[in-house]
């Protein structure tokens, strides 16, 4: 089977050195397996995804050294395949209608966590007869409690994970009618035929919850990779809000690509 990886940046602010290391990653498995590589924009978030944000990540990964096939692939157009996958789920039952917000999650007294802090979502509307009517409502994945979810993982190797106790039931689909980041990834790396996701450590405990999306979908799931997180002098991991480790200003104060990847 053909190798075929795939970078997909979500354009809420510029991208930073973390990026650009673990799409430099992705790149160089893909190269070493004589395979290719696509572009996805993750654009679903409309209240915060920018033109200038994209046109930026564009630019960088140009600048960086990065090759992809094709026009870039946006989410925002692939509405209709996400809905006939949240279709499919309701239909087979494996989700409910929720009008919990994030405040009633965080604030309920039996919310239970997981080992790492993570507020696991208490079941409050998992056994609702019906939803209330003209009350907005997202849709939960059902999650098999107990199941022991495994994988193999290219670079942190084994790993397993208890549905119930590691992660609860988790959205895929929100109130304003998008859908979640996890069934949006789902959908399009089992469409587009990507067979190994390469992406950052933060997404291990996604990766199981996205495990469970292709079963229910009967999918193939690809291998995944996950790279170790870069962090500032603090400890912190890098996020969009660190402009000064944003290619943008790196690239404005003279630093070369290979400035960076003799780092890495």
């Amino acid at each position: 089977m053909e190798y075929r990886g795939r970078i997909a940046p979500t354009p809420t602010g510029f991208l930073h050195l973390g990026h650009a290391r673990t799409f430099w990653i992705a790149q160089e498995r893909c190269r070493a397996a004589g395979g290719i590589m696509i572009y996805r924009n993750e654009d679903l978030d409309t209240a915060r995804c920018k033109p200038k944000f994209h046109a930026a990540a564009i630019e960088d990964c140009c600048w960086l050294g990065l090759e992809w096939e094709g026009e870039p692939i946006n989410q925002s157009d692939r509405m209709t395949q996400y809905e006939a996958a949240f279709r499919k789920l309701r239909d087979s039952d494996h989700l409910y209608p929720c009008t919990c917000t994030r405040k009633d999650i965080q604030e309920a007294s039996t919310a239970p966590h997981s080992e790492e802090g993570e507020i696991l979502y208490p079941g409050t509307c998992r056994q609702a007869v019906a939803t209330p009517e003209n009350q907005p409502a997202s849709w939960r994945f059902r999650v098999p409690e107990g199941k022991v979810i495994e994988f193999q993982d290219g670079h942190f190797g084994p790993q397993r994970f208890v549905a119930g106790i590691d992660f609860g039931d988790f959205p895929v689909w929100q109130k304003n009618s998008a859908p979640s980041y996890q069934l949006a990834v789902v959908v399009d790396d089992a469409e587009m035929g990507i067979t190994e996701v390469v992406r950052g450590a933060d997404l291990l405990a996604s990766t199981v919850r996205q495990l469970l999306l292709y079963d229910a979908l009967e999918l193939t799931p690809p291998a995944f990779f996950h790279c170790e997180l870069m962090r500032d002098e603090n400890g912190q991991r890098l996020a969009k809000r660190h402009d000064a480790l944003s290619l943008q200003t790196l690239r404005e104060q003279g630093t070369t690509p290979e400035q960076l990847r003799a780092d890495w």
